[in-house]
């Protein structure tokens, strides 16, 4: 094999193995589809308090778990929170993707 050959091999090689810096691994690319969910024009007024989240319950798509009862008691918690900016519909909108956990989010 030539000598120029092999230099056009290694630098294919170098290319086709090339080293992930640590930018490559903090800006991933996105994978996934984007979100079902539509906004309204007033939902980005609507500001909320990441303590929220916390009350939200889970649902993790399992087969055993009543997704009936985990929407009810999503409503519950949402119904505690008020915001002037913007009614009820976007804050459950804005709030549901954070009550789905595992398959359920996969799901989403």
């Amino acid at each position: 094999m030539a000598e120029e050959d092999k230099q056009l091999l290694h630098n294919e090689n170098i290319e086709n193995n090339r080293v992930r810096t640590l930018r490559d691994y903090m800006n991933p690319t996105r994978t996934s589809a984007r979100s079902c969910i539509v906004f309204s024009p007033d939902a980005s007024h609507f500001n909320f308090k990441p303590d929220i989240i916390q009350l939200l319950p889970s649902f993790h798509g399992l087969d055993l778990k009543n997704p009936y009862l985990h929407l009810r008691e999503f409503e519950e918690v949402c119904n505690t929170y008020n915001d002037s900016n913007c009614n009820m519909n976007t804050i459950r909108l804005k709030l549901f993707p954070f009550s789905l956990k595992d398959k359920a989010k996969i799901w989403l």
